[in-house]
């Protein structure tokens, strides 16, 4: 049965956004709307711009937002191109974008889908599965061994990488690999029985790899992440929730190369140091904060999320 997706770090993400009733803010991931819901609610004579490129989500949270107020506007498309989107709409600044990262449980919980590996289903996994059209099937079929094994290391950290490729052109030898069950079973008979008896499905990090290369989905989001510092209004806020390492490595080199520069450590070495130097941009927490266990016990997708917060201090001369 399809479960209700849950938003995960809600009521801190809101929080941290710190809303302004007449400010712009912009969901960069609106999904069922679960954040928009709540972002719209504290809005009153400010505006929500929502972006999504999935059709069926677009239509569902139409109507959710739509119960809560009409200062809204959805935008059909890819947050990397979240600058070209709000420009159509006459928006070059912003008071607070979000962001979260995590595939919604509509996307899971669609059998058609095949973002899942606990459901047997077409092996897709597109995000926009309108105008993308590589499919993780594609990938599964015609690519050859090294840039299988390739693709499971650099997107999925996956350690048995080759082990795995190898086992799959093997097997597409007689027949191609059409659904998720069959590329589980194929990677379950990859693995040792040690790693095959950790809590962690065995194929969550192959299902991971190939989702984020079809959707060409970290080059994506450094693109957009780079914009959004760019439309943020002075005191501006960009909050992101991340749910894996590379994720997170995107968010910490870009926050870091944000809001530190080299003649920070020089300052600090000195004796006396009465000397501040302006920065563009200002983290707002020093480590990302994590699901409360209350949280963890309502919503199991809710692990392995972080939340980072980035303000802006002051607009660039």
């Amino acid at each position: 049965m399809a479960q209700e997706h849950i938003s995960v770090l809600l009521n801190e993400s809101i929080a941290m956004l710190d809303i302004n009733k007449n400010g712009i803010y912009v969901d960069c991931t609106m999904g069922r709307a679960g954040h928009s819901v709540e972002i719209l609610q504290k809005l009153e004579n400010g505006h929500l711009y929502a972006i999504d490129q999935d059709v069926e989500a677009i239509e569902g949270s139409q109507k959710k937002l739509e119960q809560v107020s009409k200062n809204f506007t959805i935008l059909e498309g890819n947050f990397v191109d979240i600058k070209a989107l709000l420009a159509l709409q006459n928006v070059k600044k912003v008071d607070g974008i979000l962001y979260d990262l995590g595939v919604s449980s509509p996307q899971f919980d669609n059998g058609q889908r095949g973002f899942s590996y606990r459901y047997d289903a077409p092996l897709d996994m597109r995000m926009d599965n309108i105008n993308n059209l590589l499919t993780a099937k594609t990938v599964v079929n015609t690519y050859d061994e090294k840039q299988l094994a390739d693709i499971f290391w650099k997107y999925g950290e996956e350690k048995f990488s080759f082990l795995i490729a190898k086992n799959i052109v093997k097997f597409r030898v007689n027949q191609p690999i059409n659904t998720t069950y069959e590329l589980v079973d194929i990677i379950k008979a990859s693995l040792p029985q040690k790693v095959l008896k950790q809590k962690k499905h065995p194929a969550k990090k192959v299902f991971q790899a190939l989702r984020v290369y079809v959707n060409n989905e970290l080059e994506v989001l450094k693109k957009s992440l780079i914009q959004s510092l760019e439309l943020l209004n002075p005191n501006g806020r960009l909050v992101v929730i991340t749910f894996q390492s590379l994720e997170e490595k995107i968010i910490k080199d870009l926050f870091k190369a944000k809001t530190q520069n080299d003649q920070d450590k020089f300052l600090r070495q000195l004796p006396f140091n009465n000397m501040e130097i302006e920065k563009e941009y200002q983290l707002l927490i020093k480590k990302p904060i994590v699901a409360s266990e209350q949280e963890l016990e309502q919503n199991r997708r809710a692990h392995s999320a972080k939340l980072w917060a980035i303000k802006r201090v002051k607009a660039n001369d």
